[in-house]
Parts: C-alpha cells; structure tokens; sequence
C-alpha cells in the first residue's frame, strides 16, 4: 500500500484512476491542478504522483520542475491527452523533467497499474 496523488483537472477521468487505483489498496488522494497537488504534497507527501500536463493554475511540467527541486525521490507518472503541440512532445518533456514514466490518455488500466506497481517495488 502506498500513498499516491492523482492531479487531472478533469474530474471524471481523476475520480476514476483514483477508484482503480484505492481498489488496488492504495491510499489515494486527488488535486484538480498543481498549484494545489504542490500545497498538498508539503503538507502530506505522498509515495507516488500522476499528473496530467494540461491544466489550469499550474501546468504539468512546471510541476514536475517543482517536484524534481523539493521532492527529488517522489515517483512521478505524467498522463496527457495533448501530447504534441507545435512540434513539442510533452510527454517525452516529462520524461526529461523527472517522470518515470509516461501515458498518453486513453490509456488501458491495467498498464497504468502495473507501471505504478513497478515504480513502487
């Protein structure tokens, strides 16, 4: 069982990796935006993050720079349905900020589960 947090500003999406990943046994907690997944994550650390790249306040990648400064041993899983604009991979950004791993939304369950899975051995 681990702690992790789940940042998507769409809420559907967000309550539903939640629901499959605390029917996995984890404790989960969930942030619509960076700005306050940052604020949440200093108050109470969790093990593992998945955040989305495109949202309001702060973005994705900003918060995975954030992440890489004060939290350098959190595992980060950056989620995106973007993925390309003007020529920039997101994703593969990610990748180069900090995060382990990275999906490209809609992405199967079972393969994000087994990636946090992975990351948390």
């Amino acid at each position: 069982m681990a702690r992790i947090l789940v940042i998507d500003d769409d809420n559907i999406l967000r309550a539903i990796i939640c629901r499959f990943l605390e029917n996995a046994g984890h404790v989960v907690t969930e942030a619509s935006n960076g700005r306050i997944a940052l604020d949440m994550q200093r108050e109470a650390p969790a093990d593992l993050i998945i955040t989305d790249i495109f949202m309001p306040e702060k973005e994705g990648t900003e918060f995975i720079m954030d992440m890489s400064e004060e939290f350098p041993n959190v595992k980060l899983i950056a989620i995106s349905g973007g993925g390309n604009v003007e020529d920039v991979d997101f994703l593969n950004l990610a990748k180069h900020l900090g995060a382990l791993k990275t999906f490209k939304k809609p992405f199967k369950q079972a393969d994000l589960l087994a990636a946090v899975e992975e990351l948390l051995d």
